[in-house]
């Protein structure tokens, strides 16, 4: 069982000190351990592997581990584990019509991937709870046993702030007087700043500009993800986003990430350089969209994502509904070892799943 596998080797080091090589040696043997545990446990996993003829005992490479399309969690409830164990409840975003996803989890999973996320951060913005401002309305969390995406995003975050503030008010309008108060408060310390992109660039950045206004908060670290596709939709690329944030934050340094309710905690950051990274906890691949076989290096394909975190639901293996291209092994110049990446699109006609790209307020 994988409970009996020690993951205490991948704390005991910075999530991006290990060569491909030597992260590859770690993470096979706890795919295939998780394969095993969810075929034994999660009978819609164990249906599909049989259909498919696949063999938990011959899988010999990270490749060979079996996938699912990040779609099932909207179509099926996959759960490994009993129902008097489920802790918690996480959900997708979408809009009316639209099928959400659900991750069930216990206790221990909770408590692995709040871990993973903490020795991410750690890495941010150092060890240090930091003041915290939130992009967002406080009317988000509502129900503590059935997150959201976003909700639980807010709540996750969250841990890694003190006084934290939220910089939108109940319709989602810019509070200049709860923002003015924070920025007093703290002044002339580093602030971190958290939010979903789409949700930073409508209801933060563009009220700000056109109201000609500045923020005293000279010391930030802006944290966003998902959401790119409203952006995109709007003509809006990742340089124009982080101009205009240092527009209204001077000096502000601003980091985009990759992630998704399906593997919560296992987060890809953006670097210096512009590429994501994965950290020793995660894995990615790409895929061909004819055949699925691996794409070499520099070849665009559907981003497959891994992780050791998701021990009481089938997803350590996941193929997502976005086009990427991995750009090297150990070799980008911010220092980082692992892969590094970039998302370029998402799979034409695929459904919006984005945790910000849909949203309400009531």
């Amino acid at each position: 069982m994988i409970s009996e596998i020690d993951l205490s080797q991948f704390f005991n080091c910075s999530p991006y000190a290990l060569s491909q090589k030597e992260k590859l040696s770690l993470l096979l043997p706890i795919m295939r351990e998780l394969s095993g545990r969810h075929y034994e446990r999660c009978g819609p996993y164990k249906r599909a592997l049989e259909a498919l003829k696949i063999s938990v005992g011959e899988i010999e490479t990270l490749g060979q581990v079996p996938f699912l399309p990040v779609s099932l969690f909207k179509e099926f409830e996959l759960s490994s584990i009993p129902r008097e164990e489920i802790y918690k409840i996480m959900s997708s975003s979408g809009t009316s019509g639209q099928g959400v996803s659900k991750i069930f989890l216990d206790r221990k999973t909770s408590a692995l991937q709040s871990k993973i996320l903490s020795k991410l951060m750690k890495e941010l913005i150092g060890s240090s709870r930091l003041p915290m401002l939130i992009i967002d309305s406080p009317a988000t969390l509502k129900d503590r046993k059935a997150f959201s995406a976003r909700g639980a995003g807010i709540l996750g975050f969250s841990m890694f702030g003190r006084d934290v503030t939220y910089a939108l008010d109940v319709n989602m309008n810019v509070n200049y007087r709860e923002i003015e108060d924070f920025c007093r408060r703290n002044q002339s310390q580093k602030i971190f700043i958290f939010g979903f992109t789409f949700m930073i660039w409508k209801h933060f950045v563009e009220p700000i500009l056109r109201g000609k206004r500045c923020l005293d908060l000279r010391d930030a670290v802006v944290l966003h993800g998902g959401g790119w596709k409203k952006l995109a939709d709007s003509a809006v690329d990742q340089d124009e986003f982080r101009q205009a944030i240092q527009e209204i934050i001077p000096g502000a340094s601003v980091v985009n990430y990759y992630g998704m309710v399906e593997q919560t905690g296992s987060l890809y950051f953006e670097c210096e350089q512009g590429f994501l990274h994965a950290p020793i906890f995660s894995e990615v691949i790409t895929r061909r969209p004819s055949g699925f076989d691996i794409c070499e290096v520099g070849e665009p394909g559907v981003i497959e994502v891994m992780s050791v975190a998701a021990l009481s639901y089938p997803g350590h293996a996941l193929l997502t509904d976005d086009i990427g291209t991995v750009w090297g092994l150990d070799g980008c110049a911010c220092g980082r070892r692992g892969k590094f990446f970039s998302i370029h699109d998402r799979i034409p006609a695929a459904d919006v799943r984005g945790c910000s790209d849909t949203y309400s307020i009531d």
